[in-house]
């Protein structure tokens, strides 16, 4: 797919801000699985570890990237991305199962397939922003992951204190499944000829989105305020 200088690049800022987003998770799984080894070999668990991670993702995306091409399959994965962009508003795994590492093969194992368990939802989201891709795939990973191991702690902290930045990525996250579902082959002509329902279906699934991981997060809040105070 033909695509030109600027919808490159804004596709790319589009892929490396996903996957931070997503990626916060992936940092604290690195971190765990490597709390138990010396300095010196924790570095080297968490670059062969990363490097590994960032193999493995790069070939997962290119596999979902070439299978979105497969009818129907844009359509399944954008419905997934719905879902991932609710579960990231929602989600509050504590990742206690993940177990640290006793030397360093085993801290990079872990490292290698607890990413991989995790890595779906970033898998789905930077193979549909990417807009069969392939190239994007690959430059959007290789910049963005690096970031995420050197700087997920300032970048987890940076979401902690301002929450809006979820909420920001949530709402992409919705564009590009709402956008997936539009380009699925059997729709496509429907909606480039109706530029306006395309329009509000987007914005109906981001706002639906939203709405819905705002009112599930305060329904966790309260329960978990009675909970405390009973």
């Amino acid at each position: 797919m033909e695509t030109t200088t600027v919808e490159f690049f804004l596709a790319l800022i589009n892929i490396v801000f996903l996957d931070l987003v997503l990626a916060g998770d992936n940092a604290i799984v690195i971190g765990l699985a490597a709390r138990n080894l010396p300095p010196a070999t924790q570095k080297k668990a968490i670059i062969y570890g990363t490097a590994g991670a960032v193999i493995l993702r790069i070939i997962a995306t290119i596999l979902v990237v070439w299978l979105l091409n497969v009818p129907w399959l844009m359509l399944v994965g954008g419905i997934l991305l719905v879902g991932i962009a609710y579960k990231l508003l929602t989600d509050e795994n504590d990742h206690t199962d993940i177990k640290a590492g006793k030397n360093l093969g085993a801290a990079i194992r872990t490292i290698i397939v607890a990413d991989a368990a995790m890595g779906l939802d970033n898998v789905i989201a930077v193979a549909g922003a990417a807009k069969h891709n392939t190239l994007l795939v690959i430059i959007g990973l290789l910049i963005s992951v690096p970031i995420v191991v050197w700087g997920s702690t300032l970048f987890i902290k940076l979401i902690n204190r301002f929450p809006w930045i979820i909420y920001l990525g949530a709402a992409v996250l919705g564009f590009t499944a709402a956008s997936m579902i539009t380009g699925e082959k059997h729709f496509k002509a429907f909606f480039e000829s109706h530029s306006l329902v395309r329009g509000l279906f987007i914005a109906a699934i981001i706002m639906g989105v939203l709405a819905a991981g705002h009112f599930k997060k305060k329904s966790n809040r309260r329960r978990r305020e009675q909970t405390s105070t009973s």
